[in-house]
């Protein structure tokens, strides 16, 4: 189901979906360094075939790149965020 399917289901507009938990929430993905270009264009040429962690606003902002899980909560926590995974 994408994010139109959901909207029109419930009566929200994408828009109002999109912020929702902006601000308060985060979500942490598993992404490999393959992908990283497309999402943080100013992180420095990776090697690939590296399992990496990606932490995004609410709306899908990236907001920072780790090599490690924990290492992504923490830092939603540092900004008083709630950190939560997407698989």
């Amino acid at each position: 189901m994408n994010e139109s399917n959901v909207a029109s289901q419930f009566g929200v507009s994408a828009e109002s979906l999109a912020s929702l938990g902006e601000g308060h929430i985060a979500y942490v993905k598993q992404i490999r360094s393959e992908d990283v270009p497309g999402l943080f264009p100013q992180a420095p040429q990776i090697a690939p075939g590296l399992k990496l962690f990606a932490l995004h606003a609410a709306d899908g902002t990236p907001i920072m790149l780790t090599d490690s899980r924990e290492a992504a909560i923490a830092n939603a926590w540092s900004h008083e965020l709630q950190a939560v995974s997407v698989h």
